[in-house]
C-alpha cells in the first residue's frame, strides 16, 4: 500500500497562525476602510442634494467596528445620528432628527418633496473593494 506524508514549512504554518489570531483586527480595519470610502461619497453627494449640509455633516458618523453576537460577522455602520437643534419646534423640541431629514431627501415625502438620492449612490462596490484590498495587502505577503 502506498503512503504519502507531507509537511508544511514552519514559516508558512506560523504565518497562518498569525493571520488567524489577527483576523478580527484585519477584517475590522477592512470594514473601516470600506466605510470611510462610503463616508466620503456621502459627503460628496450631500452637497449636490442639499443647499446647506452643516447640520447633516454633524450627524454623519462611522461606527466603531462591531462583532455580531453570534461572532460570525464583523461590521462597521455609517449613518445619520442626532438632532438639528436649529430646527426646534413644538413637534420636535430637541430639534428635527437628522435621520428624518436625510430620509426625506433620499426617498421623498408624501407632501410632495421629490426624492434626490445621495446615500445609495455612495455605495460604489469597486471603490469599497479597492480600499479594503489596500488594507488586506498590508497583512498578506506578496506572492512570489
Amino acid at each position: 500500500m502506498a503512503k504519502f506524508k507531507a509537511e508544511l514549512p514552519n514559516d508558512l504554518i506560523k504565518m497562518f497562525q498569525d493571520l488567524e489570531e489577527d483576523s478580527k483586527k484585519i477584517f475590522g480595519e477592512m470594514t473601516q476602510a470600506g466605510a470611510k470610502a462610503v463616508y466620503e461619497g456621502v459627503k460628496r453627494n450631500m452637497k449636490k442634494s442639499f443647499k446647506t449640509t452643516k447640520s447633516l455633516d454633524k450627524g454623519l458618523t462611522i461606527s466603531r467596528v462591531q462583532v455580531t453576537s453570534d461572532g460570525d460577522s464583523i461590521q462597521t455602520w455609517i449613518g445619520f445620528y442626532g438632532y438639528d437643534t436649529s430646527k426646534a419646534s413644538k413637534r420636535y423640541p430637541k430639534g428635527k432628527p437628522i435621520p428624518l431629514i436625510a430620509m426625506a431627501r433620499e426617498y421623498g415625502t408624501s407632501n410632495g418633496e421629490a426624492k434626490k438620492p445621495f446615500f445609495r449612490k455612495s455605495f460604489k462596490k469597486d471603490e469599497i473593494e479597492n480600499e479594503m484590498r489596500k488594507v488586506e495587502e498590508k497583512y498578506l505577503p506578496k506572492e512570489s
